[in-house]
């Protein structure tokens, strides 16, 4: 979703901080593109952050998201 969102999207990259089922994602982006990821008051990234524990909630995990400097 993320890559949808930037002008850089191949410098979009996810990394596994915790695997299992309460796993800790963290996203990098190129550092033009942070604000296109934050969005707003952080409307975004709540955004991101809310489709990604939705999905997790359906087989039955967690998932939380970090949006890196």
């Amino acid at each position: 979703m993320a890559r949808g969102l930037v002008d850089h999207p191949d410098d979009v990259q996810v990394e596994i901080l915790t695997p299992g089922p309460d796993a800790h994602f963290e996203l990098h982006v190129h550092p033009d593109d942070l604000g296109h990821v934050i969005g707003k008051q952080g409307r975004t990234a709540r955004s991101l952050r809310l489709a990604l524990g939705a999905a997790a909630a359906r087989v039955d995990r967690r998932a939380d998201l970090e949006i890196a400097d």
